[in-house]
């Protein structure tokens, strides 16, 4: 029990930095409430899960050559650079009606998290080092069973973190004045535009300077 505990705590550690997701999370949740922060949290888990399998089967090391990572920095710079600037552009539309109501749909929010944690090649090298290892350490010792609890026990860490990030941009929502809102939906943009400049410039670095 204990060292499910830990491979949880593990995955509350993994979730907890400031990235993409979390800053889309609070956005999304200024705007449409707790189930739209969590769903876009969702969205970002099932493409995890997917980098898991991947790593498991091994596959995951042909998304490690130069082109393919280059590719996955160039895509992941589009994505996060529109979503940003989508979100700073909205920011200014908050009232206190869309405050109170939700905007688009859970669909939406659950893809838009599944899409910016799948194009970000920092997940494919977080789950490749991280989960990689963790795998082949655990392998030598534990049977397929254990594997797989120990593997969703970091998945319910990681979901644990998303609903408390939820949960918290919920709370913002409704004891924030509607100026605060606002900044705060426009630094989450920034936020997401700064990490798509991060990935260009690292797409340009691998394609032009390696």
């Amino acid at each position: 029990m204990n060292t499910i505990f830990g491979y949880i705590i593990l995955g509350l550690s993994l979730s907890a930095p400031i990235g993409p997701i979390n800053a889309a999370q609070l956005d999304k949740g200024i705007r449409g409430g707790f189930w739209h922060a969590w769903f876009v949290g969702l969205g970002a888990i099932s493409a995890d899960v997917i980098y898991m399998i991947l790593v498991y089967l091994g596959v995951i090391h042909l998304l490690e050559t130069p082109y393919v990572k280059a590719f996955l920095w160039i895509f992941g710079f589009f994505v996060l650079v529109y979503t940003g600037i989508e979100s700073m552009r909205d920011a200014g539309k908050i009232t206190p009606a869309n405050v109170r109501g939700s905007t688009g749909s859970l669909g939406k929010s659950l893809f838009s998290g599944f899409l910016m944690s799948l194009s970000n090649p920092l997940s494919i090298l977080f789950w490749l080092g991280i989960y990689g290892s963790i795998l082949a350490e655990a392998a030598n010792e534990y049977p397929m069973r254990q594997l797989l609890i120990y593997s969703g026990a970091i998945v319910l860490g990681i979901l644990i973190w998303d609903i408390t990030m939820a949960a918290a941009s919920s709370i913002f929502r409704k004891l924030l004045t509607l100026r605060v809102l606002k900044g705060i939906s426009m630094l989450s943009g920034l936020s997401l535009v700064g990490f798509g400049i991060y990935f260009g410039v690292e797409a340009c670095r691998m394609l032009f300077f390696s």
